[in-house]
């Protein structure tokens, strides 16, 4: 008795070569994931001029870098955000603002001057950040305050606050005040010019942090 093979089944040669291409898709997609771009907003309410300067940035590097852009606005979760001393007592928004930083391949940060400084908000959050979770993240850092007396709160409160964590703090900050925003959106022509300029200067270190994904990717698949 001869039995016959069905022809519209693969043979052995078929079916190796389709494993083999999903194989490949598969890797491809692991290899070149988007980067996770996150903000964080320090302002005390939302909407916020913070928040406005923060998406403005976010949307200048999605344009740049294939990346997943995702706003931390500290001003929803105020209330249960304050509520909390330690990371054992946040609520579950406040965690998932929490992973989402401390997972990020990059950090954009935005913070009202409040005082001189970041608002208490906004260290609050940070304080309840895993002390080696932002080891070498590049960090866009910007700030919004009433007048330019403050425009040293980015490399004088900023920096020396992501240096403590070992990020990595990208050399060139943005800075605005009041006046450059109309409904809390970024609009004076020479601040949205400056936060181009930080962002290209930015895309070096933001296509390193690219290249060392897939390649801790590639590595991970090969073993």
């Amino acid at each position: 008795m001869t039995l016959s093979k069905n022809s519209n089944s693969p043979g052995a040669g078929g079916m190796a070569r389709q494993a083999a291409s999903h194989w490949s898709a598969d890797l491809d997609a692991k290899m070149t994931r988007p980067l996770r771009v996150v903000a964080v907003s320090g302002g005390l309410q939302s909407p916020s001029k913070s928040a406005g300067l923060a998406q403005h940035l976010l949307d200048l590097i999605a344009d740049q870098v294939s990346c997943l852009p995702h706003l931390v606005d500290l001003g929803l979760i105020a209330p249960q955000l304050t509520g909390s001393v330690w990371r054992t007592q946040v609520p579950a928004t406040v965690e998932q603002a929490l992973a989402a930083v401390e997972q990020a391949d990059v950090l954009v940060v935005v913070s009202p001057v409040f005082r001189g400084s970041y608002t208490g908000l906004f260290k609050h959050f940070f304080d309840l950040i895993e002390q080696e979770a932002l080891t070498d993240t590049p960090v866009l850092m910007a700030a919004n305050g009433g007048s330019e007396r403050h425009a040293l709160v980015i490399d004088h409160q900023l920096r020396p606050l992501f240096s403590f964590f070992q990020a990595r703090t990208l050399p060139l900050g943005v800075y605005a005040i009041d006046k450059d925003f109309v409904d809390r959106r970024l609009s004076a022509e020479a601040v949205i010019e400056r936060a181009r300029l930080a962002v290209q200067r930015a895309l070096p270190v933001l296509e390193l942090t690219q290249h060392s994904i897939s390649s801790n990717s590639e590595r991970s698949l090969a073993v």
